[in-house]
């Protein structure tokens, strides 16, 4: 492929797409813009000393011995031409936005298709799932030129259905942008983040961009009904498109959840969907797990999936990775749970799900991290105290922030709770303490494998940690 197949402008062959200087060889074009630490377009004279025969930039940005791309919205045009290098990609792709169950929806998904015989991934924050690998990324929604390379790859590999984690700040940023998206899922919306958005209209408004631009016009929005005004927000905006809509929940007309009972490990669900009643078995437990099976079905349904077979698929459902994943049974006969709750939304639903399954007390663990959104430490806190009967507050990924100032935060909403800062003599001093008919909640990391302590990442697991406190 040439700059001329891409934008008329030249004969220069072109070998890959960069964002960082140093990624730069022979052929590349490298995308500058400007970002909240660092500003692309003082390298452009790196990246051309290192062979970038063009450069995606703003009009007024410097360009000399390169072909100088210019858009006022630079992000968006270098995702175009990345897409048109890295292309062809999955026949059928979907995407899934929400402050919580995003990674757990996708990953539902890709079993749903795969349970229906499809070749099916999924990229988000596990990385990238097959249904015989699974390569980290490192982020929810990585770099569009990773994004897009995983995509293209993963069609050449025979893979024809694939969801992904649309985040705020992929979305924000034109992260996700450049292929079809068949259809797009919206979970729901409380506060994370605000640290990068500030308001929670911003971002709602990054969320709204996946239903408003990145979805295909003539394609298809699935809804979680149950989330009040942003559900109807969400409705408003993809109808106005002329997009497709089903809706799913409690209130939902596509799926709509009649009862959901839980039971020792999982729960009952009664789901009306085209005229009929469907009882399903669901493999796994809490509500918002219920959610995410059922948005991740829509997504099925709305690519063309077979409403009753899909939802027959549900009782084959396995656990996502760090997702109220049941890392061990004590020799107390107490289950510890794991899960990536680091919301104050999210605490909520976590606890709420084990809530019904403990005859004892409810013990969690939680932390809040470092360098990101302060306002929630506290809320967190305050929530754990008013769900669970015992907690703990530990580190979570303090980063730059002094871990004790961070505990205290959130101390302020948990004045009744024990505070051990390290992450591992929480988790020992919490199964320690668990006795039969007990659950134990680990909250905050779930399927991350290092804790972030300044510029560091220190090998820990939430999962390998509890089992081995309680071996």
């Amino acid at each position: 492929m040439t700059l001329d197949d891409l934008v008329g402008g030249g004969s220069a062959v072109v070998t890959g797409f960069a964002l960082d200087h140093r990624k730069v060889a022979p052929g590349t074009i490298f995308g500058a813009f400007a970002g909240a630490r660092v500003n692309g377009e003082d390298f452009i004279p790196a990246a051309v000393a290192n062979g970038a025969v063009a450069v995606v930039a703003r009009p007024e940005a410097p360009v000399e011995g390169a072909l100088h791309i210019a858009d006022a919205e630079p992000r968006r045009r270098f995702a175009g031409l990345a897409a048109r290098f890295f292309g062809p990609f999955p026949r059928v792709t979907v995407a899934v936005t929400g402050t919580n169950g995003k990674t757990s929806t996708a990953e539902l998904t890709r079993q749903l298709w795969r349970l229906a015989g499809h070749a099916a991934a999924s990229i988000g924050t596990l990385g990238v799932t097959t249904a015989h690998d699974q390569v980290s990324t490192g982020l929810t929604t990585p770099d569009v030129v990773t994004f897009l390379a995983n995509m293209g790859g993963l069609a050449r590999e025979g893979i024809t259905h694939a969801s992904f984690e649309a985040s705020s700040h992929g979305l924000s940023q034109y992260r996700t942008e450049g292929l079809p998206v068949a259809a797009a899922a919206f979970t729901n919306l409380s506060r994370d983040h605000l640290d990068y958005h500030e308001t929670m209209a911003a971002y709602f408004d990054a969320k709204l961009r996946l239903f408003t631009e990145v979805v295909d016009g003539d394609g298809a929005v699935v809804v979680w009904a149950d989330d009040g005004d942003h559900s109807a927000r969400v409705i408003e905006v993809a109808r106005a498109r002329g997009l497709r809509v089903l809706t799913v929940g409690a209130g939902g007309e596509t799926l709509r959840l009649v009862t959901r009972t839980p039971t020792q490990l999982g729960q009952t669900l009664v789901i009306e969907a085209e005229g009929r009643t469907h009882k399903v078995e669901l493999p796994l437990i809490g509500a918002y797990q219920a959610a995410n099976a059922l948005v991740a079905a829509g997504l099925v349904i709305a690519t063309g999936g077979d409403t009753a077979a899909t939802l027959a698929h549900l009782a084959r459902l396995l656990p996502v990775r760090g997702r109220l994943e049941r890392a061990v049974i004590t020799s107390a006969n107490v289950p510890v749970y794991v899960d990536y709750a680091h919301t104050p939304d999210g605490l909520v639903a976590a606890l709420a799900a084990l809530r019904p399954h403990a005859t004892g007390r409810l013990i969690a663990v939680i932390g809040a991290g470092g360098d990101r959104d302060v306002g929630k430490r506290a809320e967190m806190g305050a929530i754990a105290q008013a769900q669970a009967d015992l907690v703990i507050v530990t580190d979570d990924n303090p980063r730059s922030e002094d871990p004790a100032a961070i505990r205290a935060a959130i101390l302020t909403g948990a004045p009744d709770a024990t505070e051990i800062g390290d992450r591992r003599s929480a988790i020992a001093a919490a199964i320690a303490q668990a006795q039969a008919g007990d659950i134990v909640l680990i909250a905050g990391k779930g399927h991350e494998q290092g804790q972030i302590v300044g510029d560091r990442v220190l090998p820990f697991d939430d999962v390998q940690v509890a089992r081995s406190c309680a071996a």
